[in-house]
């Protein structure tokens, strides 16, 4: 690990203000992405702001109905809040699969979303990885790729996004609350995170010393919800597919409302717009379902290690479709 200099954060402002200001400073929240990296070399920061103890860490309902999730809070707590297990199940439920309970109590919801890739490249110093080190190519391309993507990958990188909680807030239409130099702005979920093209280095759209100081939920609750997780073992693991999904049907069987979105799949959480459109309007029938999941994965390009992932998404997709269109709301 390279020595770095610390300092603490007084105010979310004057925190970005630092980072902004220096090319090598990086924020500090939980740690456990990024404490790890600098261990192995993967992250090099020479200058640290700890945000960790400013007032990010609140739970609240806002006056118009949505639900806002400061930055710091921790995935155990945001997990456990009545409101959150009340309103967003699907949410809960995908933050109890993820990790272990000992990196829950310390992750934070920002650092969740930014997290990088657990592919084994990115993580070994020693192979090239254009995520790592641009221009030097992509180890997994001839490699190992069991785990990696079959939708939205590029020449450049074929990793994926290991957020289990991120997959979730896709399915749930949030929004993040960014703060920079210029003040504060709010973008969808879907336009934090980018497919990995020519430059798979920016995982993003964030600008550098850009803090993310919130997650905003939306007001409307009234969709049944889960989250499913295919892994290959049953906990402290990363999916190989996940689903999240959430849906309206009325009286006589019919989609009023859908929104699904896959993890262990892509370069981002992936939102499943072609099976969505699909499904709206549509009886919440086992051959629509499937005709749904088939139009997802008609891009799919799979690697030679898997191939595997089509069919599980395809399965894993109509069993959480029909689970809730059964009226089931836990995953």
């Amino acid at each position: 690990m390279i020595p770095f200099d610390y300092e603490r954060a007084v105010g979310a402002a004057s925190a970005v203000a630092k980072v902004t200001g220096h090319s090598g400073a990086a924020f500090l929240a939980g740690g456990t992405n990024l404490v790890d990296h600098m261990k192995l070399g993967i992250a090099t920061p020479d200058f640290l702001v700890d945000i960790s103890k400013l007032p990010l860490d609140t739970i609240e309902e806002l006056p118009d109905g949505r639900v806002r999730i400061g930055a710091t809070v921790r995935n155990s707590d945001l997990a456990a809040h009545p409101l959150i297990r009340q309103r967003y199940p699907v949410l809960s439920q995908a933050l109890l699969a993820g990790a272990s309970g000992q990196l829950r109590n310390m992750a934070t919801t920002g650092g969740n979303l930014l997290q990088r890739t657990r592919c084994v490249y990115f993580q070994d110093v020693s192979t090239p990885c254009n995520k790592r080190e641009p221009g030097t190519g992509c180890s997994a391309l001839g490699g190992y790729t069991r785990n990696h993507a079959i939708l939205g990958a590029s020449d450049s990188c074929v990793a994926v996004h290991p957020s289990d909680m991120a997959v979730a807030m896709t399915a749930l239409d949030a929004t993040v609350v960014i703060l920079g130099t210029h003040g504060k702005r709010s973008l969808p979920l879907t336009a934090l995170f980018r497919n990995p093209g020519s430059e798979p280095n920016r995982d993003t759209t964030l600008e550098h010393g850009e803090l993310i100081i919130a997650v905003d939920l939306p007001a409307d609750t009234s969709s049944l919800s889960a989250y499913r997780k295919v892994r290959d073992r049953a906990s402290y693991a990363f999916a190989l597919v996940s689903v999240a999904a959430l849906m309206d049907i009325d009286d006589s069987g019919t989609f009023r409302e859908v929104r699904i979105a896959l993890g262990g799949v892509a370069h981002q959480p992936w939102r499943a717009e072609r099976a969505e459109e699909v499904l709206r309007g549509a009886e919440a029938t086992e051959e629509n379902f499937r005709r749904a999941a088939d139009a997802e994965l008609v891009f799919a390009s799979p690697l030679p290690d898997n191939a595997f992932k089509i069919p599980m998404v395809r399965n894993t997709m109509v069993a959480v479709l029909r689970q809730l269109a059964g009226g089931q709301n836990n995953g």
